[in-house]
Order: structure tokens, then sequence, then C-alpha cells
């Protein structure tokens, strides 16, 4: 009898384990939005946006401090866009600088130096080992007020001391929604998007109250919105920043991190094309007297444009972000472009690649609040019909060979 109950329990484990193998999700391909859907359930209750169709989708992570962790543009089995670094999820403990986890799109406060610096303590040298990424926007959760089937709004409420030693009370409410056809093209100006073309786009309402008591100037201080977007690379993508030729002043910062090499960009009649393969660290910026309110990348290995749109004020007072606490606080860039590459010890965070876009400095009273609306799209397809969304919307054709840098 015993031997009997054996091989009864035996059986029962076979069938059950037979069971839990037929009924176990297939492991998605990496590289695809389902791949990354499936890794970041682990780690977070998401939202997950969808166009009507389906087709069009992006995630959500209130964990995560609220980002767009990555879109896609052809449902579950299609491109994931944004860049995650996955290994980060799996660090025992915090880095003190920054978690980079990645994401299409998050929001960061600025400015990361000059006088009114977020990122240093009173008093500290600009250098690396005393810079630090505020909790807030690097590694605390946030809070799901809403969530529909296309929006979703989210907040936080957090306080930061500047370098200048003024405490800020900030409240900060990011609103994201998911756009359908009609609405891109209403956004971008485009008369007719070509059927064959796969699209997805998103924008981002991020807003910032003054919840304290005393007033944000240019003596305390003020801080700024800072919207970043970040890509997978490949050796053939290329950053394209339309520029305003008739202002007057320098066209772009490129020394960041030091001079950006002359191979890895060009001008070209009021376009900045900047190489972004992920292999040499470099970044720039436009001043909001030549910047316009758009920025682009054409990555030619997998046929995708993208395109990022955000509020742009030409006579605003944007923060100046260099290391540097004696540099003047309110010359600052409105858009910058970033590419990663190896640092000086050999190792490197990514590679990706980051188009971003900034507020001016939110001087506000207690009360009072500033918004930066910034939305990114992505269109798959062949290069034709690429190149007519991008001269209508960056003024640059895909076949100009000056792209190929």
């Amino acid at each position: 009898m015993k031997v009997v109950k054996i091989v009864f329990f035996a059986l029962w484990v076979v069938v059950l384990n037979a069971c839990n193998l037929q009924t176990a999700p297939p492991l998605a391909a990496k590289g695809t939005f389902a791949y990354d859907l499936q890794f970041l359930k682990a780690k977070d209750s998401l939202v997950v946006l969808k166009s009507d169709d389906g087709k069009g989708q992006i995630i959500v992570s209130p964990k995560y401090q609220a980002k767009v962790f990555t879109s896609t543009a052809d449902g579950l089995n299609g491109k994931s866009f944004g860049w995650i670094k996955y290994e980060t999820f799996s660090a025992k403990q915090l880095d003190a600088h920054m978690n980079a986890y990645g994401g299409e799109d998050r929001l960061w406060l600025g400015p990361e130096g000059g006088r009114f610096s977020l990122f240093f303590k009173p008093g500290t040298k600009m250098e690396f080992d005393n810079w630090n990424t505020p909790p807030a926007i690097d590694n605390e959760s946030w809070d799901l007020v809403s969530s529909t089937g296309k929006k979703a709004s989210l907040t936080k409420n957090t306080s930061i001391q500047n370098y200048a030693g003024t405490t800020l009370s900030i409240k900060l409410q990011r609103d994201i929604e998911i756009l359908e056809p009609a609405a891109i093209k209403q956004m971008l100006g485009i008369d007719d998007l070509d059927s064959t073309v796969k699209s997805v786009g998103f924008t981002t309402l991020n807003t910032i109250t003054n919840s304290g008591t005393t007033a944000w100037d240019k003596t305390a201080g003020a801080p700024c919105l800072w919207s970043l977007d970040m890509f997978t690379p490949s050796p053939k993508t290329v950053i394209i920043v339309p520029y305003k030729e008739d202002a007057t002043g320098k066209v772009a910062t490129t020394n960041y991190f030091g001079e950006i090499p002359k191979d890895r960009i060009v001008y070209n009649n009021g376009t900045l094309l900047f190489k972004a393969d992920g292999k040499s660290r470099g970044k720039l910026g436009i001043p909001p007297n030549r910047a316009k309110n758009r920025i682009g990348s054409y990555d030619a290995a997998n046929n995708v444009l993208t395109i990022v749109l955000f509020d742009l004020d030409d006579k605003g007072d944007y923060l100046n972000q260099e290391w540097k606490p004696d540099t003047a606080p309110f010359t600052g860039d409105a858009v910058n472009a970033y590419n990663d590459g190896q640092l000086a010890n050999g190792s490197q965070m990514g590679p990706f690649y980051e188009l971003e876009s900034v507020s001016p400095a939110a001087f506000l009273k207690p009360g009072e609040k500033l918004s930066h609306k910034h939305s990114v799209f992505h269109f798959m397809g062949d290069i034709n019909a690429l190149d007519k969304i991008a001269l209508k919307t960056l003024g640059f054709s895909l076949h100009d060979k000056t792209h190929n840098i």
C-alpha cells in the first residue's frame, strides 16, 4: 500500500510540473517591449498606457520616480525604444551618486552645478566625489494619484537644500498621456502619415510648486524642471538639433565633458548633427535664443526616427548647470544632447544617448507653480516615408549624407 502511495505522489508531482510548464508565459525576446514589460513587472506595480489599437504602448513606474521606462509602436512584440540598465535593479545597495535605472523619459531638477546647484552640498568642491542626485528624482517612489487606460498622474513632495544654503520645499507632479495618431499628426503638423509607418507618441506635463513659505528668487536660488530621454544607440544613429541661424551669439556649448571631437559633430544650414553611437562621451547644449522647440534623432540601422517637442521661452532665464560655483547662474542652455562613452578609468554607464529639455528658472512665490511640457514621438518605416516627417518637423532630409558622421 505504501508503494502505491509513493508512486501516486510521484505521478502527481510530474503532472503538476507539466501543467506549470504549459501555463508559464514564454520568455519574450530581449529588445522587445514584452521583454521589458516582463522584467519591470517583477520590480514594480506598473501603469501601462495604450493607444486604441494597442500598437502604441508606454510603461509608467510609480516606484521608479514616475519614469516612462519605455514605449513601443508595434505592440508587445515591437521594438522597445527606451534604454534600461537591467543590472542596476539587482544592486545590493543604492549608489551614493546616482542610480542609473535608465528610462525613456525621466524628470530631474536643475541646476546640476553653479551657485544654486541641487547636487552639491554648500561649501563642497564641485567634483564627482561630492556629486549626489537628490533622492526624490533618483531612488524614492512617487504617489500614483490616478490612472486610466491613456493617462496617469503622479506626485512627489520633497525638500532639497541648494548650494547657496536655501532649503526648497517642493511639490512635483507628472501628468503622462499616450497619444492617438490623430493627435500625433496635429502636434507635429503632419498632414498625412504613410500607412506603412508605425508610430507612438506620449506627452508629459511636469509641474513644480513652491510648497514652502519663502520665495524662490535670484538671491536665494530657484530650481528648474529637466526632462531627459534615454535611448539605445547604434553605429548609425545621429542626433538632429535644429537651431536659429539668424540669432546672435554662439550656436552651441560643446565642451561640457571636454570638447566634442570635430569628426562627431557637423553644422549644416541651421541643423547641428551629433553622432550618437555610445562610444565617445560628449554633451552639447543650445542657448534659448538659438534653440527651437524640438530635437530629434535618426537610427538608420533600425529605421527609427525620434522627435521630441518641448516648451521653450527664448527670453527666459535658463540656469547654468556647469560644475562651477562662480559662473553666471542664469546663462544656461534650453536643450541638450548627450552621447555616452567610456570614462577615463575605462568604465561606462551605458551605452545610451539622451535628448533633453529644461524649463526656465522657477522663480515662484509660495503656492505658485510652473509647468514644462515635453513630448516624445517615434516613427518606424521606410526611409522615404520617414524623410517626409523629418523634413516637416526638423527641417532636415534623411537623404542628406552629412548625417553619416
